[in-house]
Order: structure tokens, then C-alpha cells, then sequence
């Protein structure tokens, strides 16, 4: 398999998402405690922003803990998805709601220096090029901003894709960044103090068949540009159910989870000199 037919497609990701925001809070058991854990995380940062960027906010389940740690903030929320922001758009009070702007994460519709936080919480693994993210929230980050995220990394689903490889070749399960590949990208993009690390989580479930219905129900199924085209039939689906079932332990099916958070600062004093003006020391 080609390395670009394990990159996500984002025209079929926000289809994907597109089509889940009505469901998707009922399902998303898993990004809603990824998410509480992450806010916990502000609560041991020297930060008190004026502008907040929530990016790839999904249906807002954060929003609610940065507008209440941050109550003079204007928070805005960032989705690739606009039936999601249709959701996000009613969290808050009445009187301070957040301000939603449907775009793409990789290229932001922001002048330079906008923001003091970045928030993203379970996003960034639908990005095609993470190291030109990063580099543009470099660049709507304000000096001694701060970047803080969560994200997917190669464990996640390893039961589910080991036991789709018994069955053909395709790409069936999105593939995600180690984490020291994520740290090196920060380092790349002129981020100062990057710290990333890993907390592992498993779901279970009664059968591989909810598993893949919460999958969809979310919008996070399979959206490489490998993944096989059309219905899947019965047999493949017989050899999958099969296969996985080597994993049950005491009556259900685990499903893992590994998570990568991380944080960032962009240089709080940065300055340029030109060539000229050294030569005419």
C-alpha cells in the first residue's frame, strides 16, 4: 500500500461528520472524556487569554469548559463540518455564546497574531499534512501563545485493524502519527517547549458489529484514500466478526484506544534582522 492512500480524504471526513452531528454526542463517549481530561490540563497553565480557538470543535462538548475558565474570553469555535457548528452554536449562555466559523484547520481564515490559546481536542489525525497545521497555528497564535491538543495515535483500533489484515489487503482503519513524529513536527514549526505523552483508554463492546456502528455514528469510520470502494460482502464481513473474536476477555470485545496530548508555546519575544542591516555594522 502507498503511503498517500493512508492519508485521510477531507472532502469524504467532512461528509462524514456532516452526517453524524445529529447523533453524534449520544455516541461520543470516549472524545467527551478525552476532552474533560485535556480542560483539566488548562488548570496547570500560566494562561489567561483574550481570544480562544477551539479548532475542530465537532458538536462543542468543550466549549463549556473554556468559556467557564476563561469568562472574558471571546472563544471561537472551528469546525471543517457545518452541521456540527449548527450544535456548538447553542452552547454557552444567552448573552455569550460562542462566535462558530466552519473552515479548514490547515488553512485557517485568520490574520496573524489572533489568538492566545488554541484548544483541539481529537482533531488533528484528520489533518493530511500535520507539520502544515502546525505551521499555521504557528502563525494565528500571538507570541507566548499557547497550542494544547489531543490526537490519535498508532494503537488506536489495533484490534480492529489486525484483524481486518487476515482478511484482504485494503485499508480499512485510519492510520494515526507516533507521538515523537508529532513532537518532531512542533520542533519543525518553531514551537518552544513541545511536551507530548500518552495515556492509554479501551472501550468494550458485546460484538465488533456496535463497534462499527459507533464508529459511523460519530463520523470516524474509514476515510483513507486506500480503503476499499463499495459493499463489503457477507463473507469478508464473517472472516472479520471471526477474527476479531480472539480478543474477547470475560464476555466483550475490547476496543484500544491511544492517546496522544501535547502542548506548545510559540517565542514570546521574536525578532528579525535582515543581512543588510548586519552588514552595515
Amino acid at each position: 500500500m502507498q503511503l498517500t492512500d493512508q492519508l485521510p480524504e477531507k472532502h469524504q471526513a467532512r461528509r462524514s461528520f456532516a452526517a453524524a452531528a445529529n447523533g453524534y454526542d449520544a455516541a461520543a463517549v470516549l472524545q467527551r472524556e478525552v476532552g474533560k481530561r485535556l480542560l483539566e490540563r488548562l488548570d496547570l497553565m500560566q494562561l489567561q487569554p483574550l481570544r480562544v480557538l477551539d479548532l475542530g470543535t465537532g458538536t462543542g462538548q468543550c466549549l463549556g469548559g473554556l468559556l467557564g475558565r476563561y469568562p472574558k474570553a471571546d472563544v471561537v469555535a472551528l469546525d471543517i463540518a457545518l452541521p456540527m457548528l449548527t450544535h456548538a452554536r447553542k452552547r454557552g449562555r444567552w448573552l455569550r455564546r460562542p462566535r462558530c466559523v466552519c473552515a479548514d484547520a490547515e488553512r485557517l481564515p485568520f490574520p496573524d497574531n489572533s489568538f492566545d490559546l488554541l484548544f483541539s481536542n481529537l482533531m488533528l489525525q484528520w489533518c493530511v499534512d500535520i507539520e502544515a497545521a502546525f505551521a499555521e497555528f504557528q502563525r494565528v497564535l500571538r507570541p507566548g501563545g499557547l497550542l494544547l491538543f489531543s490526537t490519535f495515535g498508532p494503537d488506536t483500533l489495533k484490534e480492529l485493524r489486525s484483524s481486518w489484515e487476515t482478511v484482504d489487503g485494503a485499508s480499512h482503519v485510519n492510520i494515526f502519527l507516533d507521538m515523537h513524529d508529532i513532537g518532531d513536527a512542533l520542533v519543525r514549526t518553531r514551537f518552544a517547549d513541545p511536551v507530548v505523552d500518552v495515556e492509554r483508554l479501551t472501550l468494550t463492546y458485546p460484538d465488533v458489529w456496535q463497534l462499527m456502528r459507533e464508529l459511523k455514528q460519530i463520523g470516524a469510520h474509514n476515510v483513507t484514500a486506500g480503503r476499499a470502494r463499495g459493499l463489503t460482502g457477507r463473507a469478508r464481513m464473517q472472516r472479520l466478526v471471526a477474527a476479531y473474536e480472539q480478543y474477547r476477555h470475560a464476555g466483550v470485545l475490547p476496543a484500544s484506544y491511544e492517546i496522544v496530548n501535547g502542548h506548545a508555546w510559540t517565542a514570546s519575544n521574536q525578532c528579525s534582522i535582515s543581512v543588510e542591516s548586519i552588514k552595515r555594522r
